[in-house]
């Protein structure tokens, strides 16, 4: 079993993630502050944004919007899905 954290995206304590998942300081900020729960939400959230934005994560200008998203999803107010989402 990993660290603990202080899941900023939970609000609890959960286990830590085993490496930064991202480069640069963000991916510090989420090694520090995000659990293996709190990503494993995020990488859901941003499959939904990959399929329901069309986005190529390959493209420069869709990485940054990712990055912009992710920050917002766990330091921000929160990543809002597209206005006509509609779960299944």
């Amino acid at each position: 079993m990993g660290e603990m954290v202080n899941c900023v995206h939970l609000k609890r304590e959960a286990e830590g993630l085993d490496k930064p998942p991202y480069p640069g300081e963000l991916g510090k900020r989420i090694f520090e502050n995000v659990s293996k729960e709190g990503w494993k939400a995020w990488l859901g959230h941003q499959t939904m944004l990959l399929n329901e934005y069309r986005l190529n994560p390959i493209d420069p200008q869709a990485r940054t919007f990712l990055e912009s998203e992710m920050e917002k999803f766990f330091f921000g107010g929160g990543s809002s899905a597209p206005p006509d989402f509609q779960p299944q």
